[in-house]
């Protein structure tokens, strides 16, 4: 009989691309990104073995995207992580949070990133994105959307939030 595969207990974490540039950036002069960057690389050192990590061919190709030496930079740093699949639902869902009008067609790819992470049972999305993403009224609202569907949505949250104690 063939041994049972074990499941992982560990939350798991869909990895939205402002982590990844966040992490390899050049230290930035604003004050605010600057702490974000340093409490993203506080986070990959410390916590990110606490979570199973996934990712998303959309990841993979806004990470490609700008000055090639800083996309190669994100590139290799996802490189190992699992791609979660865009299935059907992912798209009806997307559709479902841009048609409510709270992420702006222009944004379309954050309301996609909550699709997968939300399709694939994520626990956690995290993100810096505050303005569409990791922000209480839009996931609020977005939460009800993925109820209304039988659907969990996952927790959106930024690195600092999930440091642990």
């Amino acid at each position: 009989m063939p041994p049972k595969t074990v499941k992982s207990t560990k939350p798991r974490l869909y990895l939205e691309t402002t982590i990844p540039s966040y992490l390899t950036a050049w230290q930035s002069r604003d004050i605010i990104i600057a702490a974000h960057q340093q409490i993203t690389q506080l986070w990959w050192k410390e916590r990110k073995n606490y979570f199973d990590i996934y990712i998303s061919q959309f990841v993979v190709d806004e990470a490609s995207a700008g000055d090639s030496e800083a996309a190669s930079k994100r590139l290799e740093m996802i490189k190992t992580l699992p791609k979660l699949d865009i299935l059907d639902e992912v798209t009806t869902l997307s559709t479902h949070i841009l048609s409510s009008g709270l992420i702006p067609q222009k944004a379309a790819t954050d309301a996609t990133h909550i699709a997968i992470a939300a399709i694939h049972e994520m626990d956690f999305l995290m993100t810096w994105n505050c303005r569409h993403l990791a922000n209480a009224v839009i996931a609020t609202e977005i939460n009800k959307i993925c109820q209304n569907l039988e659907l969990t949505c996952p927790v959106i949250c930024t690195p600092e939030e999930l440091m642990g104690d």
